[in-house]
């Protein structure tokens, strides 16, 4: 074989080999990006939940709190108008 053919085969492996190994660093780069942001989405998503179920349970106990409202003034308006009435 022609001395020139060969330098050209062994210059393809070791161009090939690069590639290889240039593609793998990045692909475990890019997969630890990834598995980072998979992380911190996680952990927004997990705030975000318990944020919604406070954000629930509030809006739960709000028809208890108004229904007390009403019958505290209900109680307030009959004070009021026995007060009235003793004062006559």
């Amino acid at each position: 074989m022609n001395s020139t053919i060969i330098v050209s085969i062994i210059s393809g492996i070791f161009t090939i080999a690069a590639v290889i190994i240039n593609t793998k660093a990045s692909n475990e780069k890019v997969t630890h990006k990834l598995d980072t942001q998979q992380a911190v989405f996680e952990t927004k998503l997990d705030n975000l939940t318990s944020e919604v179920r406070e954000h629930n349970n509030f809006a739960r106990r709000m028809p208890v709190v108004e229904e007390q409202i009403k019958v505290i003034n209900h109680r307030l308006e009959d004070l009021e108008r026995e007060n009235q009435g003793k004062s006559s």
